[in-house]
């Protein structure tokens, strides 16, 4: 791997309509439902924060003047900017794309605003960049062992050689790796996109033919807080460490 500079800048993910989180989205954008107290979107900053994020972009549609209140009243050091997808959602690759200009040349984290992650022995942040090699990856994303992979019914994601390189669930098979939500991206990767609203997966299919998408495995835990269910569950296994 090559020598990895520390990264500096984010892009959070807060635009979707939180549909499978009804009814506690009826009145409020899906990150600001609470989880152990404070909403979704608190958690991942607070993350962001403690990775050393000096700047985060956070997309914005359903009830997006509440969610923009919310997170310009958080005193915190680190710059937050805005990228205003209220007149139309563009899903989560279009979103990228849409707030490229405000993300910099440089590779940035990416952050789904509905997962909760707590590091393990290491810091997923730093070991993301340290796993970083941008003469060979358009993107790194961090992974979770599907056994440990808390409040998930999915069958798994990806499939992870040995040297960190990805390949898609087959199917009607499991995978033993369900993606976190967080990962590390190169501007490279939004190269040639869609026109309309798309998922990062026609990214990732493309980085994934070309061999440039790799993967690292989380030794944390992790939440995925996508449903009412899951967050009495979430609170639960926070509680008791």
């Amino acid at each position: 791997m090559t020598t990895a500079k520390p990264v500096k800048t984010a892009m959070l993910m807060a635009a979707g309509l939180g549909k499978r989180m009804r009814p506690l989205t009826a009145t409020r954008p899906k990150p600001l439902v609470k989880v152990a107290g404070k909403p979704l979107i608190d958690h991942a900053l607070a993350r962001l924060e403690a990775g050393g994020i000096e700047r985060t972009v956070v997309n914005v549609h359903y009830l997006p003047d509440t969610l923009i209140a919310h997170v310009r009243a958080r005193k915190s050091p680190m710059e937050i900017l805005i990228s205003d997808e209220r007149e139309k959602l563009l899903e989560t690759g279009g979103g990228l794309v849409k707030a490229q200009p405000l993300l910099g040349d440089a590779p940035f984290l990416c952050v789904n605003s509905d997962n909760i992650w707590i590091d393990g022995p290491q810091d997923s942040i730093a070991m993301l960049g340290c796993h970083w090699d941008d003469d060979k990856m358009d993107a790194l994303l961090l992974l979770v062992p599907h056994a440990r992979a808390h409040c998930h019914r999915g069958p798994g994601d990806f499939h992870m050689d040995d040297t960190g390189r990805l390949t898609r669930r087959r199917v009607g098979r499991l995978a033993p790796f369900v993606f976190t939500g967080v990962q590390l991206v190169s501007p490279r990767l939004l190269r040639d996109p869609p026109t309309d609203a798309f998922s990062t997966n026609f990214f990732w299919s493309r980085a994934i033919e070309e061999g440039r998408l790799y993967g690292v495995s989380h030794g944390g835990l992790w939440f995925d807080v996508g449903s009412p269910a899951a967050i009495p569950v979430a609170e639960a296994i926070i509680a008791g460490g």
